[in-house]
């Protein structure tokens, strides 16, 4: 469950933004999670919870956001959103697909106190 070592990450920054920025106290953690990134959300959200006990988000609320997955359509020469690997192009019907975002995770803000 590669999830823990994600929300491993996650702390690590929150420990570096709340040193560098002086708070003391994280309410909500707001993250993007692209549809192709291979990351389960719920599985994020239930580590997320046991790795931020004792750090200021322990009892932050998280939200997740799922960004589009897209695609570049090698038969069409178009980009396209998928939901996830293996799904076939919505214009053309190939799954001659390069990714072209969507795949990666981000944190989008915190709010503190």
């Amino acid at each position: 469950m590669h999830e823990m070592s994600l929300a491993d990450g996650i702390s690590r920054i929150i420990m570096a933004q709340a040193e560098e920025h002086g708070f003391s106290k994280v309410l909500t953690v707001r993250i993007e999670i692209g549809r192709l990134a291979h990351v389960d959300p719920d599985a994020l959200a239930f580590c997320f919870g046991a790795v931020m006990k004792g750090t200021p988000a322990e009892s932050a609320k998280l939200v997740i956001e799922r960004a589009d997955g897209l695609v570049w359509c090698l038969g069409c020469a178009e980009q396209v959103a998928i939901n996830a690997w293996g799904d076939a192009c919505p214009k053309c019907g190939s799954f001659d697909l390069k990714a072209d975002g969507g795949d990666g995770m981000r944190i989008l803000d915190l709010e503190v106190e």
